[in-house]
């Protein structure tokens, strides 16, 4: 009897082999590969609150650079009037009842250009006078019927400038009317203003990065709160800080990157633009006005580099702002949970 069973299975056996070998030779149909799914970045690549930080970066990268180019124009601007100081010196000569101008311009000149340490003496002309006050009176000024003083340019050299009081001194009983300026007064409280200007402006450029650095911390937060539960995992699983802080400071330097060189490239726009507009404006009066006081409004190459640095260094303090928020974020995980470590 167990003989007789035990044969019948076998015959069974081979019968079912039969079966799955003709079904095996055509009509069977392999089975499909597995496809491998992409493996996906621990912090998204495009969400709504990367795109955000991207806008807010670019928007304090913009102010930053825009507050560096007003610092180094006028930083550039006290240079030049730190240089006026000792390089030239102003007689103004006022209209009186029967003086004659053009006579005593010329004797003013001459007696400057006698004394050692002046290099040259230069006229204003009626022209050029006229120029210098149409802003305020209008064009086709005849300064022959206004009391309208007329200047002497006088030339410093600035390694051995003159004596101003025996100047002084000298001029004054040839033309009676004549004042010596050498300027020392105005521009010295010029250029105290232009140097508290550039401490402000540094102060409210540093305050421009602490806020970018906040958005950053705030915004590194704000993803590691949506993904919480990943780092939790990775965390828990084994991988090191290191790793998950690297994820997260490659993903925010490269979004850093992108805000910084937004802005940086709208302010550059922005100079040129200013440098375009000046350039059409130099001939006019308002524009010599301008230039007097400001300079010709263009950044120079160290105003250029200033952004290319700004942009740098957003885009690090944004790596960097982000790492240390992310192992600070998982040193406080190991603090909640002892157990897990």
């Amino acid at each position: 009897m167990t003989e007789a069973l035990t044969d019948t299975r076998a015959h069974d056996d081979e019968l079912e082999d039969e079966f799955e070998d003709e079904l095996g030779g055509a009509g069977q149909q392999q089975p499909a590969p597995r496809l491998q799914r992409k493996t996906a970045p621990i912090v998204p690549s495009q969400n709504i609150a990367g795109r955000a930080l991207v806008l807010v970066i670019a928007i304090m990268t913009f102010l930053s650079c825009l507050t560096l180019g007003a610092v180094t124009l006028v930083r550039d601007t006290a240079s030049v009037w730190e240089n006026q100081i000792s390089r030239e010196a102003t007689i103004q000569i006022k209209p009186a009842e029967g003086l004659d101008m053009e006579a005593a311009l010329e004797t003013a000149a001459r007696i400057a250009g006698e004394f050692a340490g002046v290099s040259s003496t230069r006229i204003v002309d009626r022209a050029a006078t006229a120029r210098l006050l149409e802003p305020w009176l209008g064009s086709g000024l005849n300064i022959d019927e206004l009391p309208v003083p007329r200047l002497v340019i006088v030339t410093i050299d600035q390694t051995s400038p003159p004596d101003f009081g025996a100047m002084r001194a000298a001029i004054t009983p040839k033309v009676a009317t004549a004042t010596l300026d050498d300027h020392r007064t105005w521009v010295d409280r010029l250029v105290a203003m232009a140097r508290t200007t550039v401490t402000i402006g540094t102060g409210v450029l540093v305050l421009m990065l602490a806020a970018t650095v906040l958005s950053v911390v705030f915004a590194t937060r704000g993803a590691m709160a949506g993904n919480g539960h990943i780092i939790e995992v990775l965390h828990f699983v084994g991988a090191e800080a290191g790793f998950i802080a690297s994820e997260f400071r490659r993903h925010f330097l490269l979004t850093g990157m992108k805000g910084a060189a937004a802005g940086g490239v709208a302010a550059v726009l922005v100079f040129i633009i200013f440098s375009w507009w000046s350039s059409l404006n130099l001939a006019t009066p308002e524009a010599d006005q301008a230039t007097a006081l400001f300079g010709n409004f263009a950044i120079g190459v160290n105003g250029y580099l200033g952004v290319a640095v700004i942009v740098a260094v957003i885009g690090a303090l944004t790596a960097a702002t982000s790492h240390f928020t992310v192992v600070n974020y998982l040193g406080d995980i190991d603090v909640q949970h002892p157990e897990r470590m």
